[in-house]
């Protein structure tokens, strides 16, 4: 699969440490391998932007849906970095994207989407963005 064109700025960057278990009998990195990357990347966003820990008000963000497609292989030794970003939010929900870059050849090597839901520990239900969670990611996407 070709690598399509990408008009987002990725703010966040988090290196990646590839584990030698994290290679399947092919040499390269598997591909569920990525999924613990991108969720080192969102949590690191999450707490780092939002501090979304769900103790200020009982709210957490859950994963509804996620997808990712593949470029280029990696292979053990090669170095990542995750970058996140947040395109969209909604009422309900907020819209994560990510990228793996190999840093030794500049290249994309996969790209994540992941629709997030604001979910109520004590209602166990979904609920709006906190309004502090919506403004921490409108200021920190705009921020030059």
């Amino acid at each position: 699969m070709e690598e399509p064109k990408d008009e987002l700025t990725y703010r966040r960057r988090m290196p990646i440490q590839i584990r030698f278990n994290d290679a399947d009998s092919y040499g390269h990195v598997n591909n569920n391998a990525y999924f613990s990357y991108y969720d080192l990347g969102k949590m690191d966003y999450l707490n780092s932007v939002m501090g979304a820990d769900g103790k200020a008000h009982g709210v957490v963000p859950i994963v509804a849906n996620i997808s990712a497609d593949f470029f280029h292989p990696v292979f053990y030794g090669d170095e990542i970095v995750v970058e996140t970003c947040i395109p969209r939010i909604g009422r309900k929900s907020f819209t994560l994207q990510q990228r793996a870059v190999n840093l030794k050849t500049n290249t994309v090597v996969c790209r994540c989407s992941t629709v997030m839901v604001c979910y109520s520990l004590k209602e166990k239900k979904s609920v709006e963005v906190p309004a502090d969670f919506r403004a921490a990611i409108e200021r920190f996407e705009r921020d030059e």
